[in-house]
């Protein structure tokens, strides 16, 4: 059987892959940060997957609605988004979660948390990628996640028309604050272990 016919023996095929990477190229596993590694996969999950709301399902939908002739998007918003928000939370979640166990391994437990977000002790550029990172998790949470059951009918109650457009609205500018914010967060979760240190 074909491993890469299912999400599991695909992934798993990722992860033989690094171990032959880290075992064939580098030192092993010696000198593998487990937290940061998942940081960065749980990173490009939720990262994708907002790129993909933005310059894809957002004016693909768009599209559908403008095209009385052409394919609804009701099965998009069914079967797709459903499921690509749920992915999109728990990335986002895990994401942050792993950043700040990172902090406090690279900061010396609680303090280089504290050092992180008070831009302190030569953790400015990090520092500054977790506060962008946490801004962005709430606005996940908060303002996107919350309305999205309001568009998409998740939440078990009858919207009228004005209640859905101004939910659109807002969980349309919290995640395109979020696609902005990504850049600079991203040249700091890079710059860090990159030379980009500023005080």
């Amino acid at each position: 059987m074909n491993p890469l016919l299912s999400i599991k023996g695909t992934i798993a095929i990722g992860f033989i892959l690094a171990f032959a990477v880290a075992f064939g190229l580098g030192n092993g596993l010696a000198g593998l940060n487990a937290t940061v590694w998942l940081h960065v996969i749980a990173g490009v999950c939720w990262i994708g997957l907002l790129y993909y709301f933005n310059f894809v399902q957002v004016p693909g939908v768009g599209a559908a609605l403008a095209n009385p002739d052409g394919p609804q998007p009701a099965a998009i918003n069914k079967y797709i988004a459903p499921r690509a928000l749920l992915w999109f939370r728990m990335a986002a979640a895990v994401t942050w979660l792993t950043g700040m166990i990172a902090l406090a391994q690279i900061g010396g437990g609680v303090q280089g948390i504290i050092n992180a977000f008070t831009l302190t002790n030569g953790m400015a550029v990090i520092g500054l990628g977790s506060w962008l990172g946490t801004i962005m998790l709430f606005n996940v949470w908060v303002l996107i996640w919350p309305n999205q059951k309001k568009i998409l009918g998740l939440d078990g109650k009858e919207h009228s028309a004005d209640v859905i457009a101004n939910a659109k609205k807002t969980a349309l500018l919290a995640s395109r604050t979020n696609t902005a914010l990504s850049v600079p967060m991203l040249l700091c979760m890079v710059g860090y272990g990159h030379g980009l240190v500023f005080y």
